[in-house]
């Protein structure tokens, strides 16, 4: 058995982190001692390392302890999501390490490919595919044919910011091939419609708490119901980086204007606290 400074001591871990971990239920200690203070065992120290696998990801503590706990998840299947996701990272810094390699050896073009030629191909075919009347007529009175936007679409899929936010969208998957899978075969225009009303619903909820602190428990339950939301909608493992690019969304004019107008005036700011206090900064600092 070892105390919590010999473990702090041994793995990096502050002490006041540790008392945090037990203090939310993530790790608990296997006992005390007769004075009082915590000790841990072998599997505590099993249990540690799997959420520091996690935190190498910035996935936040309520989520790793979603996972920790899920009855249908053994230790085996923990760690096998864990090392795709390493995996992931892995071939993400081997191409930025090739890249850098490259340019020092005079080539200045650094490579950000995420999907390739025929990965972008297969998802502009999908877009197409289901593709609403109303965006098909707007696409050809922009581009002149379907075959000038596809070659747009292929074109601008390319570019270094394009292939920059396939990055997330693997992050958020956990890997390529869940990415890939999800963007191909999309949830149905019935399934989003329905969960798009039950969103409306969620902000109608959140909206009537708008005069209090975002950090109490009501703004933070709600916030986190909208986010479990949209996780299930696209079958993500983590939905903190979409409900961030949700949040952000909120500062474009023409969203802001609308969200306001069916809301009420301030709403799309106070939506953006609030998702930002719950998915952002202030929730990272507290681990």
């Amino acid at each position: 058995m070892k105390t919590v400074k010999e473990i702090s001591d041994l793995t990096g871990i502050s002490v006041r982190t540790l008392h945090y971990y037990d203090e939310i239920g993530l790790l608990k200690p296997t006992g005390k001692s007769a004075s009082g203070y915590r000790l841990y065992d072998d599997k505590a120290l099993e249990v540690l390392q799997q959420i520091l696998f996690f935190r190498e990801f910035d996935i936040p503590l309520k989520e790793i302890k979603a996972v920790m706990e899920d009855p249908s998840l053994d230790r085996d299947q923990i760690l096998r999501m864990q090392r795709g996701m390493l995996e992931a990272k892995k071939a993400r810094i081997a191409r930025l390490i090739a890249s850098i390699d490259g340019i020092l050896k005079g080539e200045n073009k650094m490579d950000f490919e995420i999907f390739n030629r025929s990965e972008i191909e297969a998802l502009c075919q999908t877009t197409i595919d289901r593709m609403p009347d109303l965006l098909r007529q707007s696409i050809l009175q922009e581009f002149g044919s379907i075959e000038q936007w596809r070659a747009h679409y292929i074109e601008r899929a390319a570019k270094e910011d394009m292939q920059r936010g396939y990055q997330k969208l693997v992050e958020w998957y956990g890997d390529k091939g869940s990415a890939l899978k999800a963007m191909t075969d999309p949830p149905s225009m019935e399934v989003a419609q329905a969960c798009m009303k039950r969103v409306d619903a969620v902000l109608q909820k959140l909206i009537a708490h708008r005069d209090e602190p975002v950090d109490t428990f009501a703004v933070k339950e709600i916030v986190g119901e909208y986010g479990y939301l949209l996780k299930q909608l696209y079958q993500i493992k983590r939905e903190d980086g979409l409900m961030l690019q949700v949040a952000a969304s909120y500062e474009d004019e023409r969203i802001r204007a609308g969200t306001d107008e069916k809301y009420g005036d301030g709403a799309a700011a106070f939506f953006k606290h609030a998702i930002e206090s719950f998915y952002g900064k202030e929730q990272k600092n507290k681990s």
